[in-house]
């Protein structure tokens, strides 16, 4: 969907159906960093529950999905993390992927 919406339609169709994509650097980079995210592990850190691919529903909406990684604060207040290698871009990519 981020590709749809945020770079261009032709581009998500290249990756997403013809399944046309080369790896580089900076996709290989970001794999790595994704295992983590992938694993399903359940830790804590700094007093915060950190809950990876876990697992996201909604009966109300019909809506199946997965959180790639949540911590959840001291309160007990979730937040999404998003993982990105590099820095920040200046166009909204990154918060759309993180909603999608």
């Amino acid at each position: 969907m981020q590709h749809y919406t945020s770079y261009c339609p032709r581009q998500c169709a290249l990756i997403h159906q013809e399944q046309s994509f080369d790896d580089n650097e900076y996709t290989l980079r970001g794999q790595r960093a994704h295992r983590r995210v992938d694993s399903g592990e359940i830790s804590t850190e700094d007093g915060r529950w950190v809950l990876c691919a876990l697992p996201l529903y909604s009966d109300r909406l019909g809506l199946v999905g997965k959180a790639g990684m949540v911590e959840f604060l001291p309160d007990g207040t979730p937040y999404p993390v998003e993982y990105k290698q590099g820095k920040r871009h200046k166009h909204d990519h990154d918060d759309i992927q993180l909603v999608e």
